[in-house]
């Protein structure tokens, strides 16, 4: 997903002159944005799927993620938790909310011949083979984004791979199929259990280069057969961007209908304050589906909870940013809303519906840091959009940037999931997941003594840590800021007592 997304870099210059007062503020950022985890306000409506087929993803819906990003921003520092507060693995967090699909791009070769990378996750197969890996040890199925480009491509970039920019269209073709094939030989040997591909990210009436829609669907044809000869259970997805643009979509449905692609789903980006209403989405989804015979779902979707920034970097969407319709509250509860009302959407396009991707909800920078700081992590481990060595290729990434997403992601800026992570929680039918026993214990919140309970003791120790400044150690002081502001003082205090009045 690239629509839009320079608009952070037109961002970047404002941004780091004011690096050192964003610094200074950081703190209460932080905290305010920290705050809001868990305020959804008792937000819990669910969304069943009736009539789901059997045949996709054992009778249950696409429940997915797309965390590309992730081996990137862990190397850069960022770290997540659970909902006690714990540091925590983000697979086994997300198994914990019943996510049950990842989704990963891969790019060609995303740097520059010299070592540098191209930043934006370094998304290379090695990439995708390390997230496979990790995912399928939660059970759940891979997505393979395969974009046929070095960096980012989208409705206005699809640039060739540097080594297929000379290629004439049929050994373009031919690349693609071996890329393609190669792609998931590498995922499958490390251990990633492939359940979907996508051939091409967001193609509208564009893709590696080309942009006849018809010479496209015989590149298209190459990727889907490479699928097809590697395994048949593996599902075929062509991926496009706006379903405002009904007629559009119409369109590409046609064509490809008329060169006999064999694909499986027709798949869209939907990000709703660009998109149109989730009865649109419904609507040309479904006739789509039922006209074509084809499954249909969300690849992308993405909504605020916040306006403030976690990054120094900048948002591409926040309350107020012109050409965006944000008929949600800017909320946790909003974003838990909005994304409920897509899975809602796609459910209600019949048996045709599948499931849903939220796009890299734990894009974070690392909090508490300069602007400067962050730009030496983006530079350094490609934790940001881009990197300035991607300026060979992407004449738009003049230099390092970092994540405008960061407030639409479903944890906080110090990696604590939010209430709206919830939302994967409510989405039926369901079958057992796998029982998956976790590394460690958790601790309850407030029981500071560790001993199983929350008790008078735990209280005496709160006050001590508050008054006495008496030092915790990490787990200590977890369990003691029980309302998740990094800060461990009175309204926690406050907090337990009124925990201990009730028990």
């Amino acid at each position: 997903m690239k629509t839009n997304i320079l608009q952070r870099a037109v961002k970047v210059c404002a941004v780091s002159v004011a690096s050192v007062l964003m610094l200074t503020s950081s703190a209460l950022m932080m905290t305010s944005a920290s705050s809001q985890a868990g305020s959804a306000n008792g937000y819990n409506k669910s969304v069943t799927f009736n009539s789901f087929p059997v045949s996709v993803n054992g009778g249950e819906p696409v429940r997915g993620v797309d965390i590309s990003s992730i081996i990137s921003i862990e190397e850069a520092g960022v770290v997540f938790r659970d909902d006690s507060g714990r540091e925590q693995d983000i697979f086994r967090v997300l198994y914990d909310h019943d996510v049950n699909y990842i989704r990963v791009r891969v790019w060609n070769e995303p740097n520059d011949g010299n070592g540098h990378s191209y930043g934006g996750g370094h998304n290379d197969v090695a990439t995708a083979c390390e997230i496979g890996k990790r995912a399928a040890k939660y059970g759940m199925k891979l997505l393979v984004d395969i974009q046929y480009s070095d960096f980012w491509a989208d409705p206005a970039k699809q640039t060739r791979p540097k080594y297929w920019a000379e290629h004439d269209h049929d050994t373009l073709a031919g690349e693609i199929y071996k890329w393609t094939t190669w792609v998931l030989t590498a995922i499958t040997e490390a251990g990633g259990d492939i359940g979907m591909v996508q051939v091409g990210n967001e193609t509208n009436c564009f893709f590696c280069g080309e942009k006849d829609m018809y010479k496209i669907c015989d590149l298209f044809a190459s990727g889907d057969k490479a699928v097809r000869d590697f395994d048949r259970d593996i599902l075929i997805a062509h991926h496009f961007a706006d379903p405002s643009n009904a007629e559009h979509y119409y369109w590409y449905a046609k064509v490809m209908d008329e060169c006999r692609l064999d694909y499986d789903i027709f798949a869209t980006s939907y990000y709703p304050y660009w998109h149109g209403t989730t009865e649109n989405l419904t609507n040309v989804l479904s006739t789509i589906g039922n006209r074509y015979g084809k499954y249909v779902m969300v690849a992308e979707t993405a909504y605020p909870y916040t306006s403030e920034d976690g990054d120094n970097f900048g948002n591409v969407v926040s309350a107020g940013s012109s050409g965006a319709d944000l008929r949600y509250d800017v909320s946790v509860r909003g974003q838990a809303e909005c994304l409920t009302d897509v899975f809602q959407a796609v459910a209600d396009c019949g048996g045709r519906g599948i499931g849903v991707f939220y796009w890299e909800p734990a894009w974070l920078g690392v909090s508490n840091i300069s602007w400067s700081e962050q730009r030496d992590k983006w530079e350094r481990y490609g934790s940001g959009w881009a990197t300035e060595h991607a300026s060979g290729y992407d004449h738009d990434a003049s230099s390092a940037g970092g994540s405008s997403y960061d407030n639409q992601a479903l944890f906080d800026f110090r990696g604590r999931p939010l209430e709206s992570l919830d939302v994967f929680t409510r989405i039926y039918p369901k079958n057992q997941k796998p029982n998956i026993p976790d590394d460690h214990k958790t601790r309850l919140r407030g029981d500071i003594d560790g001993d199983g309970a929350v008790t008078a003791n735990d209280l005496t120790l709160l006050k001590n840590a508050d008054v006495k400044k008496c030092v915790l150690d990490e787990e200590q002081f977890i369990s003691a800021d029980l309302n998740i502001d990094a800060r461990v003082d009175v309204h926690d205090i406050i907090m337990l007592e009124r925990i201990l009045s009730k028990s």
